[in-house]
């Protein structure tokens, strides 16, 4: 689904693209809409552990941002922090993965997600609860800004 058109608009291939550490490990979200989401991903070989199944830091990172992308689902002009997150890690992630987010409840400023990670087989491998507080984007930085860096508040 692609967001209407806007300075701030987002789209399934710009949301992952606005998250560089997303990108840098090859995420491709699927869904984005309707307080739901999904991301396919395979592991290459640095993403392993010592078992040569996905590392659980890969799979907490999936989790994080499909829970981050349900709960911005509804309103992608609105950015996310993650508050806090729960995983529990139940089976080998191997193969190619698909992480489905869910929006359960949202606030005026929070949101309470959930997310399963599934193998090929369709077997769920992980699955983790979190809070988000929505922020609106922080001003810009850089050289040629007056605004000193400073991350989203949660405040």
């Amino acid at each position: 689904m692609t967001m209407a058109s806007s300075d701030n608009s987002i789209n399934l291939r710009s949301f992952t693209d606005r998250i560089p550490f997303a990108r840098h490990l090859g995420f491709e979200i699927t869904k984005f809409e309707g307080g739901e989401s999904e991301i396919r991903f395979t592991a290459k070989p640095e993403h392993l552990n010592t078992f040569d199944v996905t590392h659980g830091g890969v799979c907490m990172t999936l989790l994080d941002v499909a829970q981050a992308a349900a709960a911005r689902s509804e309103t992608p002009e609105i950015g996310v922090v993650t508050i806090e997150m729960k995983t529990s890690f139940m089976a080998p992630a191997v193969g190619p993965l698909v992480v489905r987010g869910k929006l359960l409840h949202r606030t005026a400023t929070m949101a309470f997600t959930e997310a399963k990670i599934y193998d090929a087989k369709d077997r769920v491998c992980s699955h983790a609860t979190g809070t988000f507080k929505y922020v609106k984007h922080r001003l810009p930085t850089g050289p040629a800004s007056a605004n000193e860096m400073r991350p989203p508040s949660t405040d």
